[in-house]
């Protein structure tokens, strides 16, 4: 397998994640995003959107890194981490569903922030103070329902770590670094969750590569 794109990408380190979680072996294929090769006639050959991450298996050619980490996960399954619950149709639909809630009220909140709170001042601008608080606000309240559900359960879509909680830590892995932490912190289900998300052996060997946070998909 070849993942193309930058390890600092948020999208780029939900897929390393998920290869190193599944034992897998890879190679990385760096993609200037500074500048701009993702853009290249090359790389749309790959996306036509332009965005990394892109992955190359033999003949297949896939972007959008949650249907990259479903593919991995679903061909490497008897490998490393369960990360589907594959075995257990209830159990993998469960997955599904916590997989959706990060996709759709998760990152967009969380997104907003780390576009405004860090790759605003990377491209030399001012972040919007408006954008900001309101996604902080819709943050929030995502948290709320998560320190609800980690009251009953150790991980997001029940007791074992699955790709439902490996979506979420690179965007929580950049948030953590700025004056907001305490959205995490001070929810203390949500709080155990993260220290536990962040000490896993894939999670180490990814998070050296993760400095800034350019736009990505």
């Amino acid at each position: 397998m070849k993942v193309y794109g930058d390890e600092m990408s948020a999208s780029v380190a939900r897929v390393l994640l998920c290869l190193h979680e599944k034992n897998t072996e890879f190679e990385l294929v760096p993609v200037n995003l500074f500048a701009c090769h993702h853009k290249l006639p090359s790389f749309l050959s790959m996306n036509p959107f332009g965005q990394v991450p892109a992955l190359q298996d033999d003949d297949l050619t896939l972007f959008e890194s949650r249907a990259i980490t479903a593919y991995i996960a679903e061909k490497h399954r008897d490998k490393g981490t369960d990360l589907t619950r594959h075995e257990n149709s209830k159990e993998a639909a469960i997955v599904k569903l916590w997989s959706e809630v990060e996709a759709h009220h998760f990152n967009p909140a969380i997104f907003a922030v780390i576009h405004q709170l860090i790759v605003v001042p990377l491209q030399g601008e001012s972040p919007d103070a408006a954008i900001v608080e309101k996604n902080l606000e819709k943050l929030g309240k995502v948290l709320d329902v998560y320190e609800e559900r980690l009251g009953k359960t150790k991980y997001l879509a029940g007791d074992t770590y699955t790709l439902a909680d490996l979506h979420h830590v690179p965007y929580t892995y950049y948030f953590m670094k700025t004056s907001h932490a305490g959205l995490i912190n001070d929810r203390p289900n949500v709080k155990a969750w993260w220290e536990d998300l962040c000490s896993r052996p894939a999670f180490l060997k990814v998070s050296p590569g993760l400095t800034v946070a350019p736009t990505t998909n």
